[in-house]
């Protein structure tokens, strides 16, 4: 992507460079998210090409990436978010099989235009039944019992933060999405998106300002004193500028953790996502990598079902073999949530023993204990198969 830095997130980017700059000390635990703004009908798609787009990911999911497994024993993980406004039973039903298979979960994602705060918290509330009443899927707070969700913003407007106003209309969005149970958002970064924010790579608190759009301009990144009350977590993905690729052989180009047909996962992107250092303080070897992806598209199925995929996960393997310090981790949304708390808690235990930390998976509470106790007897042991990918 060529370089086009509204200066209002430039300013945030520099004033980061002494911790990018930091030496990395001891060990390192790679949390990798990806994050998937799951459109089968993007495109005004037929309902037969939908129906097929979803199809592959159930079968050739398993079959392409099943075999491999992080530092844990877990093979990778997908965080399916699904769009309320084009949802249709037969798709959920598809990829909820993947999730209950422990392939991925379900989250919310939603464009809308126009909307009214009234109207947004009906679509919410009714969205979330559905997914869970229906179809089995989001998950519940392990104290309380409430059913929760996270979110991505179709159009990147969240919290009504296009300049012109379209493609949301709802200036107090941040609270209608705690209100209704939303325990974080992850649609940042925005990039090359006019929405995009000041603050990047952090993990922050953001308090809602109804008079104004775009409220999550700023906030308290997690982990720095107390948490403000009526505040929405919001979990950012990787911008950086990539100075080893440059345009006219002068300006870096922007990397800002988007997966598709011509942005394949390499090891060179992933220094360049460790090196954003999106952490919590009390856990400075812990290393949240938030991607992004429109999954349900022809050339990023390609990708992200097919060889260039299933490289990374190889190269992925192969790196925590030759360097003991190196640690992988495939997490789900839900699951960099509980990390993040459990962080923000000064959780010193393993990664593995925080997944469940906060929240509990619908798909896979009814068979399973909510404790964080190990699930299965798999080898812990980075596994690179050979087959598909060879």
């Amino acid at each position: 992507m060529s370089i086009m830095i509204p200066l209002r997130w430039l300013n945030s980017y520099i004033r980061q460079a002494g911790k990018r700059q930091a030496p990395v000390k001891g060990e390192v635990h790679l949390l990798l998210c990806v994050a998937d703004h799951f459109e089968p009908m993007l495109g005004k798609a037929s309902p037969a090409l939908a129906r097929r787009r979803v199809e592959r990911w159930v079968t050739e999911y398993p079959r392409v990436l099943g075999a491999f497994r992080d530092s844990d024993g877990r093979p990778p993980r997908h965080s399916f978010f699904v769009p309320q406004d084009e949802y249709e039973a037969e798709h959920v039903d598809g990829v909820a099989q993947l999730c209950r298979a422990g392939f991925g979960e379900v989250e919310i994602h939603l464009h809308h235009d126009g909307d009214t705060a009234e109207g947004l918290r009906d679509k919410l509330l009714s969205f979330k039944a559905i997914l869970s009443q229906r179809h089995g899927m989001l998950s519940r707070h392990r104290h309380t019992g409430e059913l929760v969700y996270g979110f991505i913003h179709g159009n990147w407007a969240l919290d009504n933060s296009r300049p012109d106003g379209c493609w949301c209309g709802v200036n107090n969005e941040l609270d209608v999405l705690r209100q209704t149970g939303c325990y974080a958002d992850f649609t940042l970064p925005s990039f090359p998106s006019p929405t995009q924010t000041r603050k990047v790579n952090s993990i922050y608190y953001a308090l809602d300002d109804p008079e104004r759009p775009k409220s999550h301009d700023t906030g308290t990144d997690v982990g720095h004193g107390v948490p403000p009350d009526n505040a929405l977590m919001l979990i950012q993905g990787p911008l950086m500028l990539n100075w080893k690729r440059r345009k006219w052989r002068l300006l870096p180009r922007v990397e800002n953790g988007c997966l598709q047909g011509n942005q394949p996962p390499t090891m060179a992107r992933l220094d360049l996502w460790l090196k954003a250092r999106i952490q919590v303080p009390t856990r400075p070897d812990w290393y949240f990598v938030k991607l992004h992806t429109h999954g349900a598209k022809e050339s990023n199925q390609d990708l992200l079902l097919g060889e260039p995929m299933c490289r990374f996960h190889q190269q992925l393997a192969q790196r925590a073999e030759a360097d003991r310090r190196f640690h992988y981790h495939y997490v789900t949304a839900r699951e960099m949530y509980n990390l993040v708390r459990a962080a923000e808690a000064g959780w010193q235990g393993s990664v593995e023993e925080a997944r469940d930390f906060e929240l509990v998976s619908l798909a896979t509470d009814r068979h399973q204990p909510v404790d964080g106790t190990d699930r299965s007897d798999a080898d812990r042991s980075p596994v690179i198969p050979a087959g598909i990918c060879s």
